[in-house]
């Protein structure tokens, strides 16, 4: 996979929408990051990666062994808790994300049944809008 300064896990399941609208902003902002679709299920990583992801891999043991090699994990809020996804998202896999020294960057979704207070509810192109100035903005703190 090729790596530059930041290595990006964008981790999705069920279809990897959300995981392919992150990558797509990534890729035409054009950020120096290398970006690996870990998806809980083989749909979810084909579509991250036909949005651009340098590589791609899928189920529990890909997103366990490379949420500890990531410096920044986006993906839906449901992929630091147990069995959300409809299940797809395993309690190994949660706490393999929820463990990693990586800064952890997560879309709000009120489809998992969590509401994080403080947040608004806002249409899903300005939760992406913001997402990608924070990645943006954590790779500028980062450069060489």
């Amino acid at each position: 996979m090729k790596r530059d300064n930041i290595y990006i896990a964008v981790i999705d399941g069920q279809g990897g929408g959300l995981g392919r609208a992150i990558i797509e902003r990534i890729r035409q902002e054009n950020l120096p990051a290398g970006i690996i679709a870990l998806g809980t299920n083989s749909t979810a990583t084909f579509n991250m990666l036909k949005a651009g992801a340098d590589a791609g891999a899928t189920g529990e043991n890909a997103i366990c062994v490379n949420a500890k090699k990531a410096d920044l994990i986006i993906g839906p809020i449901a992929v630091i808790m147990a069995d959300a996804l409809m299940g797809e998202l395993t309690p190994r896999m949660a706490e393999a994300v929820s463990s990693s020294e990586a800064l952890k960057l997560l879309v709000p979704s009120t489809r998992c049944n969590v509401k994080v207070i403080g947040t608004k509810d806002s249409p899903m192109q300005v939760c992406l809008d913001e997402l990608t100035n924070e990645i943006k903005n954590y790779i500028i703190s980062h450069e060489d």
